[in-house]
């Protein structure tokens, strides 16, 4: 796809002419977490048949993987939505994202570390997608202002094409959407955690913090 491509306007095109159509196709959303998940699920699910997968083996500690979960599930059932709200979860496999990680623990977050995370979630979305039969799957970290939109969807495209299912391309950033989550985090008492998710963005933010301290 262009380099330059508005990921946000091919979202309105293609949402728009599911409205003309009067289609409501299945999509699994990966989430990172409920804050992250909420405009986007707010938006998605007026014309989406969602289901929510948590996948994020990345997640350290356990402890914080675990109230994820339940804030995540916690905030779907609270949310009213035109259609029903699903919730799967992936495996905790923490090992395979410390594989993807080898050699990589220096990298300042937002890096090649970062990008092979990505990849290794939005290939088990995949996987998942075309195992289930889902219309579409995508993923709610383009909601981010700390996440590479663009190398999210080139990767959500690519892992598609491996395993013939079909991307929605994001970028819930746009149209206020990283605003409109941090007002839906503060009306539903959702958790917000400081740092990404894995140990070595938890260390750095750490880091960051002593920093500021001095």
């Amino acid at each position: 796809m262009d380099v330059n491509i508005n990921y946000q306007k091919e979202l309105d095109s293609l949402i728009k002419n599911l409205v003309k159509e009067e289609k409501v196709p299945r999509l699994l959303l990966h989430s990172c977490c409920a804050p992250c998940s909420s405009y986007v699920l707010e938006y998605l699910s007026n014309y989406f048949k969602i289901t929510v997968f948590f996948y994020n083996p990345n997640i350290y500690p356990e402890e914080e993987y675990l109230r994820r979960v339940e804030e995540q599930k916690k905030f779907i059932s609270s949310l009213n939505t035109k259609y029903d709200i699903n919730f799967i979860i992936g495996k905790y496999d923490t090992e395979s994202f410390y594989a993807i990680s080898k050699g990589l623990e220096k990298v300042r977050e937002g890096g090649e570390r970062c990008f092979r995370c990505y990849e290794l979630r939005l290939n088990e979305a995949a996987i998942v997608s075309k195992e289930k039969n889902y219309d579409y799957f995508t993923t709610t970290l383009t909601i981010s202002p700390h996440k590479n939109a663009k190398k999210l969807n080139e990767i959500g495209e690519l892992v598609a094409k491996k395993h013939g299912t079909n991307y929605l391309f994001s970028d819930f950033k746009k149209k206020n959407g990283y605003k409109r989550s941090i007002e839906l985090s503060k009306e539903y008492g959702l958790y917000r955690q400081d740092y990404c998710g894995c140990v070595f963005s938890k260390n750095e933010r750490m880091e960051q913090k002593n920093n500021n301290q001095e």
